[in-house]
């Protein structure tokens, strides 16, 4: 299956993938997804002394691709060796599989009808709550899924290892992420390479009523508190593309510099940060480079 389903940039929309674990429904948004397979019995190759989360490795289209055991990963069961529909996805510059036991349909909502779910913490593998036909579907971070497994491949203080120390406390930053395991990890980032005035929220609809909260009462001086956002796309009540086209259609807040930082960056997809009219694109584990955007950004 193609995930060629492109809503227009930043109209508050979002198609999901419903798909079963178990007796559990899961979502995931239909832009991660790149194909659902079949993997037949013997088809999967397994690997010595690994995680027990990676089921092996499957051929898909000539490309040998990572297959994550999200049975195991959900209910702590290892999947049956037999038939298994796999997702095909990709993001943070990263072709991966995870296994699941059936799909039932795609969805087009609004991103404010996915509620955030009670467990806030960075051990939460659940972003979102999906209430569809009185089932509720349950989305899933699979960024942090492949983080636990695989810390390179996202972000860590490591990617700055190059990036020189100084005091950039003068640059204002608000930053929005639905992930506190994001949150937490950009802001052990950003404060070592010399960010300390950052305001944290943790989804696009609380930052913009900050920012507009700021302009009625400041006007065009809103800029003593920000100076530059940084949103990723995904998020609860309010996505990255939306928030981006609503401060540049904002006649006080069009000039403040947006980034939007996430894993859905891609050729492929770049288009749609460009129709609402962000400053810069970066895809997750680029923070060396996002420093130096932000350097440039915050600066003109």
């Amino acid at each position: 299956m193609e995930s060629n389903i492109l809503l227009e940039s930043g109209t508050g929309e979002v198609e999901i993938l419903e798909f079963l674990i178990g007796k559990k429904h899961f979502a995931i948004n239909i832009i991660k997804v790149k194909e659902v397979i079949d993997v037949e019995k013997g088809s999967i190759t397994k690997l010595p002394e690994v995680n027990p989360s990676i089921a092996g490795l499957i051929l898909c289209r000539n490309e040998i691709i990572t297959l994550i055991d999200l049975k195991y990963i959900i209910e702590k069961e290892k999947q049956a060796d037999s038939y298994s529909k796999v997702i095909i996805c990709e993001f943070n510059k990263l072709k991966v599989a995870f296994n699941i036991d059936a799909v039932l349909g795609v969805h087009r909502i609004k991103w404010e009808e996915i509620l955030k779910p009670d467990d806030i913490s960075t051990n939460s593998l659940v972003i979102g709550n999906i209430l569809i036909d009185k089932t509720i579907l349950l989305m899933l971070d699979f960024e942090k899924i492949v983080t636990d497994i695989s810390p390179q491949t996202g972000i860590s203080e490591d990617r700055i290892v190059d990036v020189e120390y100084k005091d950039r406390s003068n640059i204002k930053i608000a930053l929005a992420d639905d992930s506190a395991l994001i949150r937490k990890l950009l802001k052990d980032t950003l404060y070592k390479a010399g960010f300390k005035n950052l305001k944290m929220f943790d989804d696009g609809k609380q930052l913009y009523d900050y920012l507009e909260g700021l302009a009625d009462k400041k006007g065009n001086k809103f800029s003593e508190d920000v100076q530059l956002v940084i949103t990723d796309v995904e998020m609860p009540q309010m996505d990255g593309h939306t928030l981006t086209r609503r401060i540049k259609e904002n006649p006080i807040l069009r000039s403040l510099p947006v980034i939007i930082f996430s894993s859905l960056i891609t050729d492929e997809l770049k288009h749609k940060g460009e129709a609402v009219k962000a400053d810069a694109q970066l895809s997750k584990p680029e923070v060396g480079e996002l420093i130096g955007i932000v350097d440039k950004l915050a600066l003109k």
